[in-house]
């Protein structure tokens, strides 16, 4: 089997390849680059975008290729943005533990893991589920309708719906098809795959899902409270997983993470907590026009609006580092719009990275301040929910035209 390692947004890098594996890979469209290398027979140019994670993709005629995209952030810092993004006052840091591997696909596999067997320590979740079916023995109600058009006036069977108390319930199902999803994919060290497989044994009278289908609903409730971090990371698993079937009818199995949304979600979500019981109100992804007809759309990040119900500030996060040339202008223009559209004075933009940690430029003729705010994902989680809260008091002491 080839596999393939590769940094985000890394330099692109010459792979020797065969061409079958390389055409794979092309057609997967996970990468931002894969072509055959121009100067290089048989080698083919590889470059990786915002995804990471680790993908297994069959070659017709030859073996599988997996393609391994490791993050710049450490592992643990990831961890921390997924599970602050999911569930910001339920986490504590430590909850999603690594161990001591350093690349995502074995320590993801070690953190679902151990929250599964967290999770399971006291036994299979039970519920109630509704079930229909055909039998000879009336139990719960009978299902007229279906009674005549499927049995014509005859007595038996008899066509029924109950209500059945089981372990064969959203939650476990969840829990069985993250395990599942693991177990396919090559990479995974013995002694987890271990771990895993006896967790399957343990979710073995659940129904799998099949693939494809949308994973079923479950709500948090003080019934499945020890099920609750176990499925918010079986989720992050089963969401980040890649299609069934891409370009060409290609299947493949994995897990994809977008590094842009998940800082996006992160920086927006620490935003809302940071202005928690105060009396604004914080919205995500909020539509707007730019102009007065409704024919120019836009949706800012986070939009923070006062007492009034008007719009006070403006953020848009953005997973960039900043170059020798600083941050990109169309972050700029697209900032000066927002303001302009919503009549404000100042507009935010987040960094995962700067050469400085806050810069501010005034529009001339406009009077509108665009900041540009780098955080330093390297910090700790404390000292970086730290850096969020005080860019929520800058904005705060912002207001309108």
């Amino acid at each position: 089997m080839t596999v393939v390692h590769l940094t985000e947004h890394a330099p692109a890098v010459s792979v020797p390849l065969p061409d079958a594996a390389g055409r794979a890979v092309a057609a997967s469209r996970i990468l931002d680059t894969a072509a055959p290398d121009p100067y290089r027979t048989g080698h083919w140019t590889l470059r990786a975008g915002s995804k990471v994670g680790a993908v297994s993709l069959p070659v017709p005629g030859g073996d599988p290729v997996t393609v391994r995209i490791t993050p710049k952030v450490p592992i643990a810092r990831l961890f921390f943005l997924i599970g602050y993004s999911l569930d910001p006052r339920g986490w504590r840091d430590g909850d999603v533990e690594a161990g001591d591997h350093d690349e995502l696909l074995p320590a993801l596999a070690h953190a679902v893991e151990r929250q599964v067997d967290r999770a399971l320590r006291q036994g299979l979740l039970q519920g109630y589920t509704a079930v229909e079916e055909s039998a000879l023995v009336v139990r719960g109600r009978i299902r007229e309708a279906e009674q005549i058009r499927r049995r014509f006036g005859a007595a038996l069977p008899v066509e029924i719906a109950y209500d059945e108390f089981t372990t064969d319930i959203a939650e476990n199902r969840i829990l069985r098809a993250a395990v599942e999803r693991l177990l396919r994919l090559p990479g995974v060290p013995q002694d987890v795959r271990r771990r895993l497989l006896h967790q399957r044994v343990r979710l073995a009278d659940v129904t799998p899902l099949v693939r494809g289908q949308e994973l079923p609903e479950w709500h948090a409730t003080r019934l499945n409270s020890r099920y609750q971090h176990a499925l918010q990371l079986a989720g992050v698993v089963l969401d980040g997983s890649s299609p069934g079937h891409v370009a060409g009818e290609l299947r493949i199995d994995g897990f994809l993470f977008d590094m842009n949304k998940l800082f996006e979600d992160f920086v927006t979500v620490a935003l809302r907590e940071a202005f928690r019981g105060t009396d604004r109100t914080c919205r995500f992804q909020d539509p707007h026009h730019l102009d007065e007809a409704g024919g120019i759309r836009m949706k800012p990040d986070f939009v923070l609006y006062g007492p009034d119900g008007e719009p006070q500030a403006v953020a848009d996060a953005k997973y960039k580092a900043e170059k020798s040339g600083g941050y990109p202008d169309g972050d700029l223009y697209q900032m000066l719009a927002y303001c302009t559209a919503l009549h404000l004075r100042e507009g935010h933009l987040i960094y995962a990275k700067g050469n400085a940690p806050h810069a501010a430029h005034r529009v001339r003729h406009a009077g509108i301040v665009l900041h540009q705010h780098a955080l330093d994902l390297g910090r700790g989680p404390a000292d970086l929910l730290g850096e969020i809260r005080s860019l929520a008091r800058q904005m705060a002491a912002g207001g309108t035209e």
